[in-house]
């Protein structure tokens, strides 16, 4: 049996995470500055929350309003480090770095404007012109240039180790097969909860919105868990919820079978049924999967137990097909 090669990790530098959460650290420090400023002249009750004209329809306290702005802007640089710096595809952080600039921009230009028109004034008469946003977003997206400048070019993606491609000892004429079933409980919660959404939507707003979230919580909940089998046909994936296969590759398609770990969000930036450029996937977590070269030139791969077993199977069969043996 063949043993999986190690999936090399993300190549991202401290400097591009610290690069991430700069802004956020700034925008902190500013509104955080002109809230010193303006306390001894901030009334206790602040327009926050604003109509399409502009009129106030929502208050808060100073400090209410501090803290609804510092919790998420911390949380965000702070996650945004760690992602950029450990976990993000490398041809996803430059992208990633700018999105920063542009959010933390705009949060901070709406702090301190509504700090500033709050500041000696009563909150009813406060007002908020549409253009306020549309400057806004402006500033965000010359921030976002400034973060796309500062995180300089993506790094070349690190390509994991290929695995070895061996064969099971299976004797002429006999016939085989493998399954075993992969899920995912972070997948399920998700499920589960879009479901929930999708009930409360429906009795508080009205069933249309309701049905798409149910609908997306039922598309979830059938890639959550799912039984992967490998015999002389090639490999299928069937959903252990339904009785239907939900994609399968014939062995005429394959070419190779190899396995190795795979690094579910460093190479593919997420769980679930992947498409990238190179090639697609069911990744249910990270850890050893099967993996597929095709006829296409594109890769198919599944992360799933003992895919070692799975992989020599499928190679064997392959082996047979050439040589004109046959299943």
């Amino acid at each position: 049996m063949m043993r999986s090669a190690p999936s090399a990790p993300p190549v991202h530098s401290r400097r591009q995470g610290w690069t991430a959460a700069l802004p956020f650290i700034l925008v902190t420090v500013v509104v955080g500055g002109c809230y010193a400023l303006l306390a001894g002249r901030l009334p206790e009750r602040l327009a926050t929350h604003f109509t399409v004209g502009g009129q106030p329809d929502g208050y808060s306290s100073p400090q209410g309003l501090l803290l609804a702005f510092l919790v998420p802007v911390l949380a965000l640089g702070a996650g945004a480090a760690a992602l950029v710096q450990r976990g993000l595809p490398a041809r996803g952080v430059r992208w990633t770095i700018a999105s920063c600039y542009f959010f933390a921009a705009c949060l901070g230009y709406l702090a301190v404007l509504t700090l500033l028109e709050n500041a000696g004034g009563d909150p009813a008469a406060v007002r908020m012109p549409t253009w306020q946003a549309a400057v806004g977003m402006g500033a965000g997206v010359v921030a976002g240039g400034l973060g796309w400048l500062l995180a300089g070019p993506d790094p070349e993606p690190s390509r994991p180790e290929p695995g070895t491609a061996h064969r099971l000892d299976l004797p002429a004429g006999t016939r085989a097969g493998w399954s075993r079933t992969i899920s995912s409980p972070l997948m399920v919660a998700m499920a589960g909860l879009m479901a929930c959404a999708g009930i409360a939507l429906g009795v508080c707003v009205g069933w249309f919105g309701g049905a798409v979230m149910l609908l997306s919580g039922l598309a979830v909940a059938a890639h959550c868990s799912m039984r992967v089998t490998v015999d002389r046909r090639g490999l299928t994936l069937t959903p252990t919820l339904l009785p239907v296969p939900l994609h399968r590759i014939p062995l005429g398609k394959v070419t190779e079978a190899t396995s190795r770990q795979i690094s579910t969000l460093a190479e593919y930036g997420g769980w679930g049924y992947r498409i990238l450029p190179g090639g697609s996937g069911l990744l249910l977590r990270s850890g050893e999967g099967v993996v597929l070269r095709l006829t296409s030139g594109r890769e198919f791969v599944v992360t799933v137990d003992d895919s070692a077993t799975a992989a020599a199977l499928l190679n064997t069969y392959l082996d047979r097909s050439r040589s004109g043996e046959g299943g």
